[in-house]
């Protein structure tokens, strides 16, 4: 099975639909954060290994403390994933910790603060132009 095909792509979203309903729903552990999410997942095309990218709203700390409980609940977490989705092999399960929304969140907060930088150096420079304007046409008169 290629990494591409559509059966590959059809398990990834089957196995991550599950890991996020089994870690969301089934695991009590209170290390786990409960803004958790499973952002996606890779399924070896051999169905043996498997990489799920998980974000968690929070600080550095919670972030540890939250992969940890689910390294811990690994086996739980595999076996649950057994019993829900039908493949020849469950696949081990490798969670990886995924900063790609932090990122964009602060990227998004630069642009903004950029934006409004902008946006007040432009109206500076207006009040400033129709200051010398009133200065010039007060001469005239």
């Amino acid at each position: 099975m290629r990494k591409n095909s559509v059966k590959n792509t059809r398990i990834n979203s089957e196995v991550l639909r599950e890991l996020s309903r089994i870690i969301s729903r089934e695991i009590k552990d209170p290390r786990i954060s409960p803004m958790t999410t499973v952002v996606a997942v890779e399924v070896a095309p051999d169905l043996k290994t498997c990489k799920a990218y998980i974000s968690v709203l929070g600080d550095e700390e919670e972030q540890a403390d939250t992969l940890e409980g689910l390294r811990n609940a690994h086996g739980y977490i595999k076996r649950e994933l057994a019993h829900s989705i039908n493949l020849r092999n469950t696949p081990d399960i490798r969670f990886i910790l995924d900063q790609s929304i932090a990122y964009g969140v602060n990227m998004s907060k630069k642009i903004d603060i950029i934006n409004a930088e902008l946006h007040e150096r432009e109206k500076a420079a207006q009040e400033k132009g129709e200051a010398s304007d009133e200065h010039v046409n007060g001469e005239e008169a």
